[in-house]
C-alpha cells in the first residue's frame, strides 16, 4: 500500500497574481512620481535661493546631472504607472514576461536616478562621479522590462 501523496499547492490564480501587480505598480508608479516632483521641486528652490553649490558655473554638470535624475526618474515612475494600466487592460497578458517586466522596471527606477544624482552629487574635477555607472545596468532593465511588457503584449494579442 503506498502512502497517498499530498496534491502540490495551487498557484494562485492568475487573476490574483496579476491584481498583486497592478496594485503594485501603482503604488511605486505614484509614490516614485511624489518623490521625483519633490525632488524637481527642491531643485527649483535651489534655484530660486540662487544656491551657489548648484548655480555656479563650476558645478554646471551637478546641475545637469540632478536635473536628469528627477526628469528620468519621474517618466519611469509613469512607466509604472503604463504597465499597470497594460496589466489590467490586457488580461491575456503573459504572466511569465511580466514577473520579469515588474522586477526590470523596478531596478531601473532606482538604478537611472541613482546614478545621475549621486554622479552629480560626486564631480571629479567637473566630470561625473563613478555613481554614473549605475546608469549602465539601469538603462539594460529599463530595456529589459520595456521588451518584457512588448512581447507578453504581442503573445496575448495572438492567443
Amino acid at each position: 500500500m503506498s502512502a497517498a501523496v499530498p496534491d502540490p499547492v495551487p498557484d494562485p490564480a492568475p487573476d490574483a497574481v496579476r491584481a498583486r501587480l497592478v496594485a503594485r505598480h501603482l503604488q511605486i508608479g505614484w509614490w516614485g512620481l511624489l518623490i521625483f516632483l519633490l525632488m524637481g521641486a527642491g531643485l527649483e528652490a535651489l534655484h530660486g535661493l540662487k544656491v551657489g553649490g548648484y548655480l555656479d558655473v563650476s558645478n554646471q554638470a551637478r546641475r545637469l546631472l540632478w536635473t536628469l535624475a528627477h526628469a528620468h526618474g519621474a517618466l519611469i515612475a509613469l512607466v509604472h504607472l503604463g504597465f499597470a494600466a497594460s496589466l489590467a487592460a490586457a488580461p491575456a497578458y503573459a504572466m511569465a514576461h511580466s514577473a520579469w517586466a515588474s522586477h526590470s522596471l523596478s531596478g531601473a527606477l532606482v538604478l537611472i536616478p541613482a546614478g545621475f544624482f549621486l554622479a552629480g552629487a560626486y564631480l571629479h574635477h567637473g566630470e561625473p562621479g563613478l555613481g554614473i555607472y549605475l546608469l549602465l545596468p539601469g538603462v539594460a532593465a529599463l530595456f529589459a522590462g520595456v521588451a518584457f511588457v512588448a512581447r507578453g503584449l504581442g503573445r496575448a494579442s495572438r492567443d
